[in-house]
């Protein structure tokens, strides 16, 4: 594949349901998605073209006479609003070198995806939570909400807080700062700059040359350790697990007991802690295998999600992005 130029990120206004597509549209890694010229009959593809696609941005004068180029007027950063025409230059890097120290025994499939981003490339909400870990203490994280951004200057959030208490945060403290909207994560270093206490108390974050993304799979699983408790088969057998990975899919875990049968169906109960907030997840499974452990008092069980409710797959799809994001 030749060498792309800048790729910038499509908007929902230069697209229409049944017509043509204007260029080729690609991935954040330059893969090609769809060749010029494609038609889009399907409302739920044309959404996915919006929310991961990206198209050629031929900033030089002598390729824009060769291009077919929509006017960008309406391609706007997504931090504010309304927001200046940006010159929007993305490189998709394979960073797989800078994950040499990861864990070998890692399942997902985060270190064979990630790429290095412009910020202004990035579609990043007002009110998207922040996880701010301390660089030099990795025990101490906050969680915050994006205020907005000064071009080239910083990222304002809001003020970090501990047991509903603001936190005290010196200038110069270095944070890795994580989010994980939709199907990627993303990662990046910053420091503080100053901490506003009034009138309302944020915090001016640097603003970084560039930001690592992550696209996270559906069957990418998070390395865990929750206590979760099990009702199976028929009759109802109750039991307790320890999980020790979770993915959209399923989980495994190890039980102190047998219980039920490779095909039962049943429920499993568990916490969680997501966007700084604890929630309960009651989730349908189905048991698709039981292993005896070589110690022989445990059994791992693989445990498939099935009909998930709605309210439970947006918080364990949360859970799983932000807990994914957090492995290094």
């Amino acid at each position: 594949m030749s060498q792309l130029g800048a790729l910038t990120p499509i908007n929902k206004e230069q697209l229409k349901l049944g017509q043509a597509l204007p260029w080729a549209v690609y991935d954040a890694w330059g893969n090609t998605l769809h060749e010029a010229g494609t038609v889009i009959r399907d409302q739920e593809e044309l959404n996915l073209i919006v929310e991961d696609g990206y198209f050629e941005d031929y900033l030089d004068d002598k390729d824009a006479d060769n291009a077919q180029v929509l006017p960008k007027a309406s391609q706007a950063n997504s931090f504010s609003q309304p927001a200046p025409k940006l010159d929007v230059k993305l490189n998709p890097i394979e960073i797989s070198e800078l994950n040499e120290n990861s864990n070998p025994n890692n399942t997902s499939d985060l270190n064979k995806e990630s790429v290095m981003l412009d910020l202004d490339s990035v579609r990043w909400q007002v009110g998207e939570t922040f996880f701010l870990q301390v660089h030099d203490n990795a025990s101490i994280r906050y969680t915050v909400r994006l205020i907005g951004f000064v071009k080239n200057q910083s990222i304002l959030v809001t003020a970090p807080r501990i047991d509903g208490r603001g936190a005290i945060i010196r200038d110069g403290q270095t944070f890795i700062v994580r989010a994980f909207p939709g199907k990627k994560a993303y990662a990046f270093t910053a420091s503080a700059l100053k901490s506003v206490y009034t009138p309302h108390p944020y915090l001016h974050l640097s603003y970084p040359k560039i930001v690592r993304c992550t696209a996270i799979r559906q069957s990418s699983r998070a390395s865990v350790k929750i206590i979760a408790s099990l009702s199976v088969g028929e009759p109802e057998q109750i039991g307790a697990a320890t999980l020790t990975d979770i993915s959209m899919g399923g989980t495994s875990g190890l039980l102190k007991r047998s219980i039920g049968k490779k095909g039962d169906s049943g429920v499993i109960k568990f916490k969680v802690n997501t966007a700084g907030e604890d929630a309960y997840l009651i989730i349908p499974l189905v048991i698709r295998s039981i292993v005896q452990t070589e110690n022989s008092e445990e059994f791992r069980y693989g445990f498939e999600f099935v009909n998930i409710p709605t309210q439970s797959k947006i918080i364990l799809s949360s859970f799983v992005h932000q807990t994914l994001a957090e492995i290094e």
